[in-house]
């Protein structure tokens, strides 16, 4: 890997180091910088999960991806940054209270200096900012969200407590759940195809792709745009959404996201089950 090159893509400089700080910005930029996105499945292509490939899609090419994407290639710049990272495997939980099956969603654990940490760039939204203490299950505070990691019976679940002054107040709800059992890479090959090729994933029904911004987050979902820009002190969120004409769709990856497709986008809004979920 050209790590010099990932870095220059994501917007970092600083040292080139496996430290807790390190890894912090890292993540954050990572995140600031590379869509979350399926837009390959929808405009004729299949997701290719090789190292290589990965990095010149997302780095040459400039895209984004989702979770084995997204946080395949980041395992690969920790690990070559001298950072001790496991694949972990992630059940989602969709809004109607159910989890996916094992291997839906790929997340990564840092060991530093006898700590754990939990990474995770390939979620969409609402993802994490910075990594989590896996080492505590007291609440953690990002921003304007409030997270905690809850242990039940050797299963562990992310947690958040939503947007805003309130977050705090609300009711814990969970995000996914997952055991520390390392995983390999090829473990996840059948979900990732599962989400390209059936009906009952949203990756395979909505094109989609959403990226966080410094003060906020813009998600394209179907015919629709959502810009969402984050509270500060006592305000709350604010969003807007516009319907898109499919003739609009090319200008608003290019300007939102700086996604410029190699073939046009076919793009579809059909029903989906379980509920919509963007991660």
């Amino acid at each position: 890997m050209d790590v010099g090159k990932y870095l220059s893509r994501i917007g970092y400089v600083g040292p080139v180091e496996s430290t807790f700080e390190v890894l912090r910005s890292v993540h954050r930029r990572h995140l600031l910088s590379v869509p979350f996105e399926n837009l390959t499945i929808h405009s004729g292509g299949r997701v290719q999960r090789e190292p290589s490939l990965l990095f010149e899609k997302i780095v040459n090419r400039r895209r984004g991806g989702f979770c084995c994407e997204n946080n395949g290639l980041f395992y690969w710049l920790l690990v070559q940054m001298g950072f001790q990272v496991t694949r972990l495997s992630g059940q989602v939980r969709y809004p109607d209270g159910l989890y996916g099956p094992p291997f839906d969603h790929m997340i990564l654990m840092v060991t530093l200096d006898g700590r754990r940490w939990l990474c995770d760039v390939g979620f969409g939204a609402p993802g994490i900012f910075f990594p989590l203490s896996l080492d505590t299950s007291d609440p953690q505070e990002q921003g304007h969200r409030v997270y905690r990691v809850r242990e039940d019976s050797g299963m562990h679940f992310l947690e958040w407590q939503g947007e805003g002054s309130t977050a705090k107040t609300q009711e814990w709800t969970s995000l996914y759940k997952f055991t520390f059992e390392p995983r390999a890479a090829g473990d996840f090959e059948q979900m990732c195809l599962h989400h390209q090729t059936s009906e009952y994933s949203l990756f395979f029904c909505k094109s989609l792709c959403t990226m966080a911004k410094p003060h906020g987050r813009s998600t394209y979902i179907g015919f629709k745009l959502t810009n969402t820009t984050y509270p500060t002190g006592t305000e709350g969120v604010t969003e807007t959404t516009r319907e898109l004409k499919a003739d609009e769709i090319t200008d608003i990856l290019a300007e939102e996201f700086g996604i410029v497709l190699d073939s046009p986008l076919i793009p579809k809004d059909e029903p989906v089950t379980p509920l919509d979920v963007v991660y």
